[in-house]
Parts: structure tokens; C-alpha cells; sequence
């Protein structure tokens, strides 16, 4: 299966299990009603996808739907770290997968709390049992999770941005920041995947490798569609990075090399996969689709 069929496949059967976990009415209304609104309709579900397609590559055909939670769990976080990527102390997004940001429908205080609700969800739906998986394994699911959502990944990462707005990071600070910012939950995502699949550790070191490299090819994508994109096209805002005087790697090499960067990066990411043979085709298919994405 092609990337982008599977990409659609996988938001077409996870959106149901995202709604029901974000249906509580136990909930404030409030609160409920901003989760769903960043959560649903929307998005690439790229993270859910790597995860499944991850463990499918370690040997469980029934991925989908067997381990569809810890996916959504996924996307549960990363949903989280838009809707604070976008709060006016952080990048200051005014839209957001085709809408407005959160922050901007339903205000500052909510969309933080929002937030932290689904970054605290994320975690109870991973911890949860999962059909056919030992609890053993989610141990180090979850200390994935938490290890790409901490000081050393996203959260880190974010400080590493906002200082880079005040002062441009050396080349090798500008790669450690996309690392922890964008590329640690994309690795923690293959992680997870080859954890609950019970992958030995030459496997998930594999993964982790591939995760790191497709990380890399993610962001500077991401980079380039900043410059030559349309908010129309991405549903987000572009040429903030520009405009803000942000280093990227589009703004320090020129969209070409930049996207010259990409393809090798993913190049990489397929060829750290060599050991998991054909069983890793689909895998390379998303690390080839993230390279050269449109959107």
C-alpha cells in the first residue's frame, strides 16, 4: 500500500477511536469541546501511521485495529504540542489544520488547559491494555512517550526555537533543535510501534535510527513548504519563519538544497531500515512521502 493511501486508511479508522475518547461528558463542556475541535477532522495521523505501520513491519499483520489506541495516543499528543506550539508566547499561530488555533477560538486559558488534557489523555490511553500485548511491553511505550514529550524532546526543543528567534543557532544547534522539537516524537513513534510488537533490540534501535532520519526529512519539508507553500495548501500559517526571522534550514541553504537535504535524509531513514528486509517497505514509503510532501 502506497503512503498516502495508507496515511488515508489509517485517519479513516482511527478517527472513530479519537471521538471516543474525547466523548466524555464527564468532561466540562468547555474543555471537551476545544480538545475535539484541535483533535478531529484534521491532520495527517502521519504518527499513528508510523507507529502501526512500525509494528506491522515487526511482524503484526493485525496492527490495525489491534493496536489502534496506542496510536491515537499518539496523536493525542502531538495534538497537544500544536495547540501550545501556537499559543502567542510560543509561535503565535493563528491557524491551524484549515481553522482557526485553538487559542484563537476558544481563548488562552482553555487552549492551555485543552492542552494538558489531551498531553495527560495521551498517556492513560497508552497505559491502558491492549489486546495481545503483555503489560511488560508498555512500560517502555510509555517511557517513549514521555522521553519525546520532556526536557530532552518537544519541550526542549521548544526552548532551543524561541531562543533561536533571539540568537541564529550554529548548524549543529539548528539540527539538535528539529531533533527534539519535531524529530523525537516522529522516533517515538516507531519506538512505540516495535515495543508493543515485542521487537528485539537490534530492531528497535533500527527504528529509532529510521525515526531520527525521517525526522530530519519531516522538518526541513516542513521548512520548505513554509517558503513555498499557501495556508490554503497546508492549513497553517506560512512564511512566519521568514518573516520572523527564524533560521531554518530552507532560509539558510535555498529551497533547493534544502530539498536536496530532505530526499537524503530519507534515503537515510529507508536504508537504516536494511535488516527489517521487505517487512520495511512501508516504511519507506512514508519516509519517502514525508521528503517530497506537498501539504
Amino acid at each position: 500500500m502506497k503512503a498516502v493511501a495508507y496515511l488515508e486508511h489509517v485517519g479513516r479508522v482511527v478517527e472513530p477511536v479519537l471521538d471516543g475518547l474525547l466523548a466524555d461528558t464527564a468532561v466540562p463542556e468547555e474543555l471537551r469541546l476545544a480538545m475535539r475541535y484541535s483533535v478531529l477532522g484534521g491532520g495527517k495521523r502521519l504518527r499513528p501511521a508510523l507507529c502501526l505501520a512500525a509494528a506491522q513491519a515487526c511482524g503484526v499483520s493485525d496492527a490495525v485495529p489491534r493496536l489502534l489506541p496506542a496510536a491515537a495516543a499518539l496523536e493525542l499528543l502531538h495534538t497537544y504540542s500544536l495547540i501550545h506550539d501556537d499559543l502567542p508566547a510560543m509561535d503565535d499561530g493563528a491557524l491551524r489544520r484549515g481553522k482557526p488555533a485553538c487559542h484563537r477560538a476558544f481563548g488562552v486559558a482553555t487552549a492551555l488547559l485543552a492542552g494538558d488534557a489531551l498531553q495527560a489523555l495521551a498517556f492513560e490511553v497508552l497505559a491502558r491494555p491492549l489486546p495481545g500485548v503483555a503489560a511488560a511491553a508498555q512500560l517502555p511505550a510509555l517511557a517513549a512517550l514521555a522521553e519525546a514529550a520532556g526536557p530532552t524532546g518537544m519541550c526542549g526543543g521548544q526552548v532551543l526555537d524561541l531562543s533561536a528567534e533571539r540568537s541564529p543557532p550554529a548548524d549543529s544547534e539548528l539540527w539538535r533543535l528539529q531533533s527534539m522539537k519535531t524529530g523525537a516524537l516522529i522516533v517515538a513513534a516507531v519506538r512505540i510501534g516495535g515495543h508493543l510488537a515485542g521487537a528485539p533490540v537490534q530492531t528497535l534501535n533500527a527504528l529509532a535510527a529510521y525515526g531520527a532520519h525521517l525526522g530530519r526529512a519531516f522538518q526541513i519539508a516542513d521548512d520548505v513548504l513554509d517558503v513555498i507553500g499557501t495556508g490554503g495548501t497546508l492549513g497553517k500559517d506560512t512564511g512566519g519563519d521568514m518573516a520572523g526571522g527564524k533560521p531554518t534550514v530552507a532560509s539558510r541553504y535555498g529551497v533547493e538544497a534544502a530539498q536536496r537535504m530532505a530526499l537524503d535524509a530519507a534515503a537515510s531513514a529507508a536504508a537504516a531500515l536494511a535488516a527489517l528486509g521487505a517487512g520495511a517497505a512501508l516504511l519507506k514509503e512514508l519516509a519517502r512521502f514525508c521528503a517530497a510532501r506537498d501539504r
